[in-house]
C-alpha cells in the first residue's frame, strides 16, 4: 500500500519536507485556488508536480476536484462545467495523475461544531456535537422549518446549549460551522448559507441522487477512456445536517452509486473516520463487499461520546474504528488484485490528527497539523508492517 500525506499547496504551514520526514511517499493535494467548475489548466498541474518531485515526492492522489454547486443542483452551468470536469481529468491523465477523490456534500463540505476540543492528555481534537449545530441551526441560523428535524428534547438541549455559550464562544460556532472547504480560507456568511441550504428545498435526497447519476454517468466515459479512477468521499458526519441531504453515508448509499454506470472508473474513496462516525455503519462488512471498488482510503477514528449525541476526532489506535481489522481487509484486497494483475498499490494517508506537542501553536489547516499526523502515520505503518508479515 502507498503511504501518503495531504498537501495544500505552497501556503500550506505544514511542508513537503515535512510530509518525507513522516515517511510517506505519495502527496495528496488539489490546485485549491481553481474555483469549482473550472478547468485546471495543463501547466498549473505541471508546475505542482513540478514542487512536489522537487522535494522528492510523487503526486499519487487529487483530493479534490471539486463539484461545483450547479452539478450538484443541475443549474444552468450542469453541462459545461461536466465537460470542464472531463476536461480536468484528461488533463491530470496527461500528466500521468490517475487517482481524483471528490465528494458531493451539497453547500458545506466536512462540519465540526469545535475546532479546538481539549482533550485530558492536553491534545487537541476536533469534535462534532448535535446540540451544539442545532443549537446554530435554530437560534443562530434561524433557518426556515429548522424546528421540524428536531425533536422537542433536542430544541429544549440545543436551547440550554446555547444559554451557556458566551458571546465570544457563540461567534467562534458560527465561524467553525460556516468555514468553507479544507485547503481554502474562505468563510461564508450566514445569509449565503441560508439561502444555499434553501435552493435545496425542491431536490431533495431523491433529487441530489439523480443529479449524482447524471454526473457520473457525464463524466465516467473520459474516466474510463482515461484510466482514471474517481472515487467519492462519504459525507462527514454521515447524516442530514442543516435540512441538507447526505447521500454517501451508509452501505446501502454507496452501493446505489457504483451502481448507476458500468464503468470500473467509478469508485470510493473510503474513509473510517466519516463512516464511522455512524454506529450502524459495520466498517469490515462495507470494506469487503465495497472491495474491488476502493480506489483511495483515509485510516482515522473517532469516539463516540456515551449517552450523547457527539463525536471527537481520536487517535488512530484509541477510538471506535478498528483499524487493525480494516487493514487486514485492505491488505487481503491488494493481494488480489495483485494476484490478477492489477499491481496498483492502494493509497492510503493518515486521515485528520490531534495537535500534539510543538503541533499546539503552530498554525495548520484544521484536521491537519504536522506531528499528529506524523503519529496517525507510523501508527499505520507499524500495523500495516504487522498485518503483511502476519497475515
Amino acid at each position: 500500500m502507498e503511504q501518503t500525506w495531504r498537501w495544500f499547496g505552497p501556503r500550506d504551514a505544514v511542508t513537503l519536507s515535512d510530509a518525507r520526514q513522516a515517511g510517506a511517499t505519495g502527496i495528496v493535494t488539489a490546485l485549491h485556488d481553481i474555483p469549482p467548475g473550472e478547468v485546471w489548466p495543463i501547466d498549473d498541474i505541471q508546475e505542482r508536480q513540478r514542487i512536489v518531485k522537487a522535494a522528492g515526492l510523487t503526486w499519487s492522489v487529487v483530493e479534490s476536484v471539486n463539484v461545483s454547486e450547479d452539478i450538484k443542483q443541475r443549474g444552468k452551468n450542469w453541462q459545461l462545467h461536466i465537460d470542464n470536469y472531463s476536461a480536468t481529468l484528461r488533463n491530470l491523465a496527461a500528466c500521468g495523475i490517475r487517482t481524483v477523490c471528490y465528494n458531493f456534500m451539497p453547500v458545506l463540505d466536512w462540519l465540526r461544531t469545535d475546532l479546538e476540543w481539549e482533550l485530558p492528555d492536553g491534545s487537541v481534537s476536533m469534535r462534532f456535537e448535535a446540540d451544539a449545530l442545532a443549537a446554530f441551526d435554530l437560534f443562530i441560523l434561524k433557518r426556515p422549518g429548522a424546528e421540524k428535524d428536531w425533536s422537542d428534547d433536542q430544541q429544549r438541549s440545543a436551547n440550554a446549549r446555547l444559554q451557556q455559550m458566551s458571546e465570544a464562544e457563540r461567534e467562534r460556532l458560527v465561524r467553525t460551522v460556516l468555514a468553507g472547504l479544507p485547503g481554502t480560507t474562505e468563510i461564508y456568511t450566514l445569509d449565503y448559507v441560508r439561502n444555499a441550504i434553501a435552493s435545496y428545498a425542491d431536490i431533495g435526497r431523491d433529487g441530489l441522487r439523480a443529479n449524482l447519476r447524471e454526473f457520473l454517468r457525464g463524466v465516467c466515459p473520459a474516466a474510463e477512456e482515461l484510466g482514471v479512477r474517481l472515487c467519492i468521499h462519504p459525507d462527514d458526519p454521515p447524516r442530514s445536517l442543516l435540512g441538507l441531504p447526505r447521500i454517501a453515508s451508509t452501505l446501502e448509499d454507496l452501493q446505489f452509486l457504483l451502481d448507476q454506470t458500468p464503468e470500473q472508473a467509478n469508485g470510493i474513496t473510503f474513509c473510517s473516520g466519516s463512516l464511522g462516525a455512524r454506529p450502524d455503519n459495520n466498517l469490515v462488512e462495507m470494506i469487503r463487499k465495497l472491495a474491488s471498488r476502493i480506489r483511495f482510503v483515509h485510516l482515522r477514528s473517532t469516539k463516540r461520546e456515551p449517552g450523547h449525541d457527539a463525536f471527537y476526532e481520536a487517535a488512530h489506535l484509541a477510538g471506535d474504528v478498528n483499524i487493525v481489522a480494516l487493514m487486514k481487509e485492505l491488505v487481503h484486497e491488494e493481494r488480489r488484485r495483485a494476484a490478477s494483475g492489477d499491481g496498483v498499490p492502494i493509497p492510503f494517508r493518515s486521515d485528520h490528527g490531534n495537535k500534539i506537542l510543538t503541533d499546539i501553536g503552530r498554525p495548520s489547516v484544521p484536521g491537519y497539523p504536522a506531528v499528529g499526523r506524523l503519529r496517525g502515520l507510523a501508527e499505520l505503518r507499524g500495523v500495516l508492517t504487522a498485518v503483511e508479515a502476519l497475515t
